[in-house]
């Protein structure tokens, strides 16, 4: 049998998060959040903590993020480590944002929710007054996927309450990222009479959901994300046409204004403001993210904004191994 050194334990907290910004979405989702609370070993009310605020991946949750894992560390075993093994002690919240649509981009949406005020307004006010934690200087957002994607653009537009972000395989290079995926949603639709309502209704009550099924769920969520439309339902309306899957240009350029890469040249002045900027992406990606991901790096050094870029051997899942290198980078930079 393995024998482990001793590794000191934090402790979880719950609280919960009443949200006006969330009021009134399409969805009719609750306007109540849960969000889970990672409270370092030695923890004392009197001492002030870093916070981070990780953003869970599309069909995930902050609930989902802190459970136990057959053969891999769960995320508070992983933050117990890493401050066993030198981290600066953080305060680490796991808000839950999932949606009926099986997530959410961590941008305003009148379809959605306002996750972009959550964010930075109702969840960062519960948890500064419940913990003694953050304020200027000293948060930070990280996430994969459209986590990563969410911790990238708060920190873009708003720097004067994110200093600290970290990007692992977020959605950057729209054109790659959803186009093919675009066409096989289309497809699946396509079973359905290309009505979103039937697809919904038939996948919410499945007792599995097929690959395409979660393809698609997501492209629609996107749509709802980054064009919703009031008079459709769920507020989804597609970037192309139905039967041909031709471009519609002014919907999807409601869906580039929202790429990093062309958001980027309008608040590179933001960006330098931030302490910390990390940004990673494997190389065999599924998603094709890597080349988003090294266009966002060619842009950021045009601009001479200070971050780190790694690539790695590896694709876009299973990823959690490689917070070892953001989280300690990031804790670090928000204690200074």
């Amino acid at each position: 049998m393995l024998t482990k050194k001793p590794i000191a334990q934090g402790k979880l907290d719950l609280i919960e998060v009443y949200s006006k910004a969330l009021e009134n979405n399409l969805l009719g989702d609750s306007a109540v959040r849960q969000c889970p609370v990672y409270l370092p070993p030695e923890y004392h009310p009197e001492k002030s903590y870093p916070l981070i605020i990780e953003l869970a991946a599309f069909g995930n949750s902050g609930l989902g993020r802190i459970g136990w894992q057959g053969f891999r560390e769960s995320m508070p075993a992983r933050l117990d480590r890493l401050i066993t093994e030198g981290m600066p002690p953080i305060i680490v919240a796991f808000p839950d944002c999932f949606t009926s649509l099986g997530g959410n981009q961590y941008i305003n949406s009148s379809a959605l929710g306002n996750y972009e005020d959550f964010l930075k307004e109702d969840l960062l006010s519960a948890l500064e007054a419940n913990f003694p934690c953050g304020g200027p200087g000293r948060r930070g957002l990280i996430g994969k996927s459209s986590g990563g994607y969410g911790a990238l653009v708060n920190g873009i537009r708003h720097p004067a309450i994110w200093s600290a972000i970290a990007c692992h395989s977020g959605d950057v290079g729209f054109e790659w990222v959803y186009l093919p995926e675009i066409a096989k949603a289309l497809m699946t639709l396509e079973n359905y009479g290309g009505s979103y309502e039937n697809f919904l209704c038939k996948i919410q009550t499945s007792p599995k959901l097929k690959g395409n099924d979660f393809t698609t769920l997501m492209i629609l969520a996107m749509a709802a994300s980054y064009d919703p439309n009031p008079n459709e339902y769920c507020g989804i309306q597609l970037p192309v046409t139905k039967k041909t899957a031709e471009l519609i240009p002014e919907r999807w350029q409601n869906w580039l204004q929202w790429d990093p890469l062309e958001m980027i040249p309008h608040y590179h002045t933001n960006l330098k403001l931030l302490k910390f900027i990390f940004i990673d992406c494997g190389i065999y990606d599924q998603y094709y993210l890597h080349f988003g991901a090294r266009r966002l790096n060619s842009l950021l050094n045009d601009y001479q904004i200070p971050h780190i870029f790694e690539e790695f051997p590896d694709n876009h899942s299973g990823l959690d191994y490689r917070l070892d290198r953001s989280l300690p980078l990031m804790a670090q930079a928000l204690s200074a």
